[in-house]
């Protein structure tokens, strides 16, 4: 795909959408952190329905210590793997409290090291919280960026590597959300929408699906 083609696809997202953000509901850099901790394997929605009763009751990483693993299980018991996200998440603030005074540091290297954090959730956190111009690269952003052909790999990271080297400056900050966004909604994994795609005369998946 040539760089005419790229610029025109995310010039038609930013008319589209021009300030798209996660769909997880935060108010803080920390509920966002324990909100992708949580979505990992998870959808949104189903974040969103158990932070809204956990976030009100503990959101900072001195509460969510003294609610204990326990009661957190019971906040979080209906998202996948919660028993290994609340011992992440207890570990987490402990870490958050003794090496960063309580606050989610802004640097890749030290998001990493908290348990429960990988690239993907460091790149999430970075972007949308401290506006870091990086790419998360999860199952939509990776289908999109395959299939559309805008930036093609076999790996997360060699996708996130190719849309960096690709993506033009201005659209970088909001690159991710377009991505999500589209792969969610309209370029889904069972079967792309194409007639409804606002990129489908850009897009150069070979095997587009008829209007019905």
């Amino acid at each position: 795909m040539n760089k005419q083609k790229r610029r025109a696809i995310f010039e038609r997202f930013r008319a589209k959408n021009p300030h798209p953000t996660t769909e997880l509901r935060y108010q803080s850099a920390f509920e966002l952190l324990i909100a992708v901790i949580l979505s990992a394997q998870s959808t949104d929605t189903g974040v969103n329905k158990a932070t809204a009763r956990l976030f009100p009751v503990a959101n900072t990483p001195k509460a969510l210590l003294e609610l204990g693993e326990e009661k957190l299980k019971d906040y979080i018991k209906t998202i996948g793997l919660f028993n290994s996200k609340a011992a992440n998440i207890i570990k987490t603030c402990q870490i958050l409290l003794e090496r960063h005074d309580g606050e989610v540091p802004a640097s890749r290297e030290a998001l990493e090291a908290l348990p429960g954090v990988g690239r993907k959730t460091a790149n999430v956190v970075l972007n949308t919280a401290f506006d870091k111009p990086t790419i998360p690269v999860d199952t939509h952003v990776f289908r999109v960026a395959n299939r559309t052909n805008l930036a093609k790999g076999k790996t997360p990271l060699a996708v996130e590597h190719a849309l960096l080297k690709h993506v033009e400056g201005e659209f970088l900050p909001n690159a991710h959300h377009w991505l999500v966004l589209h792969g969610r909604y309209v370029c889904t994994a069972r079967k792309p929408h194409c007639p409804e795609c606002i990129i489908r005369d850009l897009c150069e998946y070979q095997h587009k699906t008829p209007a019905s």
